[in-house]
């Protein structure tokens, strides 16, 4: 499932070709994504893009009269073509742009949205999400009044959107490792300076993969088709009973709230 990086690269990579430039129509092949397309996406005709923006997993494309809403789910990606290239099974959306470019929708799974908002101030999806971990709402201080009653292990509260949004396994997994903390660690138990060390490592393993393209593992890919490269930077993700790359000692996997835990024994504690 592409997580903020990945989705913070699409809107990198495309915001050059779609950005004030003008939506002449959309051809949706199949409505039936987790919730059908809206007939307003289906109808819409010669609305400019006013914006690209990204909430927590959600790409946004803001236009004269509302908002598509993208998210990718399991399987979905994005393709921007430079010209109209016949459609396989799983590419169930085309955007036609003005200047001839088309945004193209794929997803295997149908798990993704493609969704239509009037004002996104109103729409449910955003009403209780958390801070952008790359804004600077989160900071140690915001970190530390989120903790101070919290029993629960600090991984499940870096995933949790409700607190910090768009941080997936990949990238908790490594940002703990960056700040030596061990998943399983009580939230409650962190002092100020582990805490710091969190946010910061946070933000720096989410600007190395957003620089990087993001992470490919099953089905990301770049809006140019090409596998994003932070991939090669992990050092704990997928890598179990393989030697830490910096004391050597083997990782650790075990599962932890349905979601697999990777550590090292050394580095992390």
């Amino acid at each position: 499932m592409p997580e903020l990086p990945e989705v913070e690269s699409y809107r990198i990579s495309i915001e050059p070709y779609l950005l004030n430039q003008v939506i002449t129509h959309i051809i949706v092949r199949n409505v039936n994504l987790r919730y059908p397309v809206s007939d307003k996406i289906i109808k819409i005709e010669n609305q400019v893009i006013l914006s690209i923006k990204r909430r927590a997993k959600y790409l946004i494309l803001e236009l004269n009269q509302g908002f598509i809403i993208i998210h990718f789910g399991m399987s979905g990606k994005l393709t921007l073509l430079n010209r109209y290239i016949f459609p396989k099974k799983h590419d169930h959306i085309d955007v036609f742009i003005k200047n001839g470019n088309i945004l193209r929708y794929t997803d295997e799974r149908r798990f993704g949205l493609f969704l239509w908002s009037d004002d996104l101030l109103k729409n449910r999806l955003f009403q209780h999400l958390g801070v952008e971990p790359l804004s600077d709402e989160f900071n140690t201080n915001y970190l530390i009044k989120k903790l101070s009653s919290r029993k629960t292990i600090i991984k499940q509260v870096v995933m949790n959107n409700k607190i910090v949004v768009g941080i997936g396994n990949i990238y908790a997994n490594e940002s703990l490792f960056a700040a030596g903390i061990i998943p399983m660690r009580p939230s409650i138990s962190l002092n100020i300076q582990e805490i710091e060390l969190l946010v910061n490592s946070i933000k720096m393993i989410l600007l190395q993969s957003i620089e990087k393209g993001g992470t490919t593992f099953r089905n990301f890919l770049q809006s140019n088709g090409k596998p994003g490269c932070f991939t090669e930077k992990l050092k704990v993700y997928g890598r179990a009973n393989k030697p830490c790359l910096i004391c050597k000692r083997y990782i650790i996997k075990e599962m932890h709230i349905k979601r697999s835990s990777y550590w090292c024994p050394n580095c992390q504690c």
